[in-house]
């Protein structure tokens, strides 16, 4: 199966992204969904691996330049990776969720999505935030201390206190989720310079050198922006082990 064609047009702008290499485009939401910024920070420690398996990497999201600028500051995304679009066309073309279409607009729709309404697998994944995972990795190092802006700066030992280590151990990914809601919620305007796309719901896109599809995953709701929530990437287990 060959990469949709709109999907095809709209990296075929990009000469890095050009066919005879294979290419990872993730369609990220808004700027300021959670789910871009999780999956962001998800895929940057992973690109030197991806740039050894010889895997181009490029995200599109919806907004606007200053916030693509604040987005790659805050997440470490590398300029370069990221474009944006203004709105839900591309999405759209790609057969992607617009998500819950209740009335009285996008606002009503999203706070039914966060609630679960929608929205599949959401409210499991907030509580795996809060109860820890044992399949998924640490996130934050032993000696770190940890500062979300809106909580006194937390040594990050505390969460061995309160699970151990070598996996995410309770409240450790709320803690992440947290401070990336600081981050939006103070700069809401500059993430999210049109509210009417807030329920669109993005995909991931892996192509062979010959423009064939080699994994497709089309988002569903909130925080579900991969099949694998505890390990985001282990689609890509397969192309990343053949280059180690």
């Amino acid at each position: 199966m060959n990469a949709p064609e709109a999907l095809s047009r709209r990296i075929a702008e990009i000469p890095s992204m050009s066919s005879g290499s294979r290419r990872l485009v993730l369609l990220l939401t808004q700027l300021g969904d959670f789910d871009s910024m999780e999956y962001a920070q998800a895929l940057v420690p992973a690109l030197p691996r991806l740039e050894q398996a010889g895997i181009r990497p490029l995200a599109i999201a919806i907004g606007d330049q200053a916030g693509a600028e604040r987005f790659c500051s805050f997440t470490g995304m590398p300029p370069e990776l990221l474009q944006v679009e203004p709105d839900s066309q591309l999405h759209q073309a790609l057969g992607l969720s617009p998500g819950l279409q209740a009335p009285g607009g996008p606002w009503p729709s999203l706070l039914l999505m966060c609630a679960g309404v929608g929205s599949p697998g959401t409210l499991a994944e907030v509580l795996r935030g809060y109860t820890g995972d044992r399949s998924a990795a640490q996130r934050f190092a032993a000696d770190e201390t940890v500062s979300t802006g809106v909580l006194p700066p937390i040594p990050a030992a505390l969460f061995r206190r309160a699970g151990g280590e070598g996996f995410q151990r309770p409240f450790e990914l709320a803690t992440v989720r947290l401070r990336n809601m600081n981050e939006v919620l103070r700069h809401w305007s500059t993430y999210v310079p049109d509210d009417r796309f807030i329920t669109q719901r993005g995909g991931t896109f892996l192509l062979d050198s010959d423009d064939s599809l080699l994994y497709v995953y089309r988002d569903r709701g909130i925080l579900g922006f991969s099949a694998t929530m505890q390990r985001p990437l282990a689609f890509l287990d397969p192309w990343l082990n053949d280059a180690d």
